[in-house]
């Protein structure tokens, strides 16, 4: 693509002739204006790759033109050779802190008047291609931002852009949901794994919405488990409630999936440990015996109930209504209490 060249001058002939070196130059790309006026309303019109700028003119001098310029954002950028019958040197300094990339004197030289255009043009071309990289650069950070957030919560992500390193840390008063699809493993033998990923993905979704929602965190899935917290990322004043409802409109969403023996949901609240696993693949994760009894309640839940850990249901007991299962024995922990919740009040 040719250059757009801007010419200003309020001679005609000064026009013509100009024009016609830059045509012997190669350059045909060529936009005419009288005054400095109807010159910025072209470059505000259409994208001008060099300005060749007089300075005497009536309506707005030279000068003028570089002060507005220098004044716009949007025009700022545009090389500018100023070609002017004033052959002073406090014309050029002007015009140089004005933002002039060059000053050429008329009568010019046809040779120099090539060598100053080329030279602007070119560096209108790597300014160009400065801007296209650096925009290409911003989009793939954009991109690779994006692709992180899918995998870190977004509040993670914040915090490694602050800091290359995060470092675990114990987190307290946290309300940890493991959910778990019953009967999955059944299912997905007798059904073509196209089928079973779909409807899979179009259930982890539907969770992710439901979770964002009620104020958690997603953790991460394996396979048909999911897993998402309430107070580790962000402050939550009921945790355990919102997880709760969330848990609820969860087994809801899941009565319909695969062989239609619904989910299980197990809940637990208390201090856990969390941070990020891996170098070259990241994955944060949460740890920690809220971690593990939260899972094994799961575990114990009949299909299509939420179910919490006598401790969690301690914050939820006058805001719900709940049968208790009495004290279970869950695998690799001493007996505790598991409450199902029947419904949230209120």
């Amino acid at each position: 693509m040719h250059p757009a060249i801007l010419l200003v001058d309020d001679n005609e002939d000064n026009r013509f002739t100009l024009s016609m070196r830059l045509e012997a130059c190669g350059y045909s790309n060529i936009v005419m204006a009288e005054n400095g006026r109807e010159a910025l309303d072209r470059m505000r019109a259409q994208p001008i790759d060099l300005l060749l700028l007089d300075i005497m003119m009536p309506e707005l001098d030279g000068y003028g033109v570089l002060e507005a310029m220098k004044a716009d954002v949007a025009l700022r950028h545009i090389p500018v050779l100023v070609i002017s019958a004033i052959d002073d040197i406090a014309s050029v300094v002007r015009c140089v802190e004005l933002g002039a990339t060059d000053y050429l004197t008329k009568p010019f030289n046809p040779v120099l008047l090539k060598a100053r255009v080329d030279k602007c043009v070119e560096q209108a071309r790597f300014r160009a291609q400065e801007a296209t990289y650096h925009r290409n650069l911003e989009n793939e950070k954009r991109r690779a931002d994006g692709i992180l957030a899918t995998v870190l919560p977004r509040d993670i992500v914040r915090a490694l852009k602050r800091s290359a390193k995060l470092p675990p840390r114990l987190y307290d008063d946290v309300t940890v949901l493991f959910c778990d699809v019953v009967g999955f493993t059944a299912y997905s033998e007798k059904h073509p794994p196209e089928t079973v990923f779909s409807e899979l993905e179009a259930l982890v979704e539907r969770f992710e919405e439901i979770t964002r929602k009620h104020g958690l965190e997603k953790i991460k899935t394996i396979g048909d488990a999911f897993m998402a917290t309430s107070g580790l990322l962000s402050p939550h004043d009921y945790p355990v409630r919102s997880a709760v409802a969330c848990g609820l409109e969860m087994a809801a969403a899941g009565q319909s999936f695969g062989s239609g023996e619904g989910i299980r949901i197990g809940i637990d609240h208390g201090p856990v440990a969390a941070g990020i696993m891996g170098k070259s693949q990241f994955q944060f994760d949460v740890w920690g015996d809220t971690v593990n009894t939260a899972a094994r309640i799961e575990g114990a839940a009949r299909p299509g109930s939420v179910c919490l850990s006598g401790r969690a249901w301690m914050h939820l007991r006058d805001q719900a209504d709940g049968r208790s299962l009495g004290l279970v024995d869950l695998k690799g922990k001493q007996k505790i209490e598991i409450v199902e919740c029947v419904a949230l009040r209120g």
